[in-house]
C-alpha cells in the first residue's frame, strides 16, 4: 500500500518536481565551481523535495497558479541542504543519502562555507519574491532551527530528556521549516488570514509527524533504504521519543539495561536488537507511531477549510505518506 501511495504522489506532482529540479540548477549560480561541487553532492543526490513542493501545493490550494512558483520554492530546499551540511559536521556523521558526507570528501571548512552560501542564496530568493513576510519567515526559521539543533546538542547523551523537551526540539529543528514553506505559499497567493493559518497549522503538524516518523526509522529501517547508518541517532547521543517513553515505562532492571546501551557509542548489533525488543516491549515505538498519526490527522483536518482540489488532495496524500515512508 505504501508503494502505491508513493507512486500516486509522484505521478500527481511529476511536473512540479521537474520544475523544482530545474529551478535548483538555475538558481544555484555560484561563481566558484567548488561551491557547485560541494552543494551538488548533497543537493542532487536524491532528496524528496518535500519542502519546495509544500510551498507550491499550498499556493495552488489557495488558487495561485503563477508559473514562477518553483523559483521561490527552492529557497526552502537550499535552506534545508545548508542545515544538512552543517548537521553532518556537528554530528560527525558518515553517510548522507547513501553517500559519504561532504565534509569527509572536501573537508570541514568547505562544507561549512558551502552551507553558508546556501543560506545566503535562500535569503536572496526570499528577497526576489517581493514579499517581506517571506523574508521574515526565513529569518525566523533560521533562528528556530539553530536553537533547536543547539538545544539537542546541549542535551546530547542525557537520559533525563523529557517528552515535552523533545517536542520543543523537533518543532524548532524540523517542523518550523515545513510550516514556513506552507505559509509562504499562502502569502504568495495573497490568501486570507484564515487560509494562511490553516496552511501554517498543516505544515506544523506535518513537520512534527515527519520528524517522529524519521526518529522511528532509526530503529526500524535498513541502512540501504535509510541512506544513513541505522542507529546513527543513538550513537550520536540523540534520545528520541521511542527511547524517552520506553525508559519512563521500564522497570528498574530494564531501565538500567536501556541506559547502558544508550550510553554506548560502540554498541553491538546484538545490543541494538536487544534495545529494539525493549522499545517494543514497553510501547515506545507504538506510542511514537500513535503520536505521529495524531499529528497527521491534525494536518489533514487543517485542510478542511479549502474547497476540494488536486492541490488539496496532494497535500493530504503527502501527510499520509509521512507515516508510510521507509527512508
Amino acid at each position: 500500500m505504501k508503494d502505491n501511495l508513493k507512486q500516486s504522489i509522484l505521478a500527481a506532482v511529476a511536473d512540479d518536481l521537474k520544475e523544482i529540479e530545474q529551478a535548483l540548477v538555475d538558481n544555484l549560480n555560484p561563481y566558484l565551481n567548488r561551491v557547485r561541487e560541494v552543494a551538488g553532492h548533497i543537493l542532487f543526490s536524491g532528496g524528496k523535495r518535500i519542502r519546495p513542493l509544500l510551498m507550491i501545493l499550498s499556493a495552488r490550494c489557495c488558487g495561485c497558479h503563477r508559473s514562477d512558483l518553483a523559483n521561490t520554492a527552492v529557497l526552502f530546499e537550499y535552506l534545508h541542504t545548508a542545515t544538512l551540511l552543517h548537521d553532518d559536521l556537528v554530528d560527525e556523521a558518515v553517510l548522507r543519502r547513501g553517500k559519504p558526507v561532504a565534509n569527509a570528501i572536501w573537508g570541514n571548512a568547505a562544507a561549512v562555507l558551502t552551507g553558508d552560501f546556501l543560506l545566503a542564496r535562500s535569503s536572496t530568493l526570499a528577497v526576489r519574491a517581493g514579499k517581506m513576510e517571506i523574508l521574515e519567515i526565513l529569518a525566523k526559521i533560521t533562528e528556530n532551527m539553530s536553537q533547536g539543533e543547539l538545544h539537542q546538542l546541549v542535551r546530547k547523551g542525557q537520559a533525563d530528556l523529557s517528552e515535552e523537551e523533545y517536542l520543543q526540539i523537533i518543532r524548532n529543528k524540523t517542523a518550523v521549516l515545513m510550516q514556513g514553506a506552507c505559509l509562504s505559499g499562502a502569502i504568495l497567493a495573497e490568501a486570507s488570514e484564515a487560509w494562511k493559518q490553516a496552511l501554517s497549522d498543516y505544515g506544523l503538524h506535518l513537520g512534527m509527524a515527519f520528524q517522529m516518523a524519521d526518529d522511528l526509522l532509526d530503529y526500524t529501517a535498513e541502512t540501504e533504504k535509510l541512506g544513513k547508518s541505522v542507529g546513527a541517532d543513538l550513537r550520536e547521543g540523540k534520545f528520541t521519543l521511542p527511547l524517552i517513553v520506553s525508559l519512563a515505562r521500564a522497570g528498574r532492571d530494564d531501565a538500567r539495561r536501556i541506559k547502558d546501551i544508550m550510553n554506548k557509542q560502540a554498541f553491538t548489533t546484538e545490543e541494538f536488537l536487544a534495545l529494539n525488543r525493549l522499545l517494543d516491549q514497553y510501547g515506545g515505538i507504538a506510542y511514537t507511531r500513535e503520536r505521529a498519526a495524531a499529528h497527521v490527522g491534525q494536518a489533514k483536518s487543517a485542510l478542511a477549510v479549502f474547497a476540494p482540489s488536486v492541490a488539496r488532495d496532494n497535500l493530504s496524500m503527502l501527510a499520509d505518506y509521512t507515516l508510510a515512508r521507509n527512508n
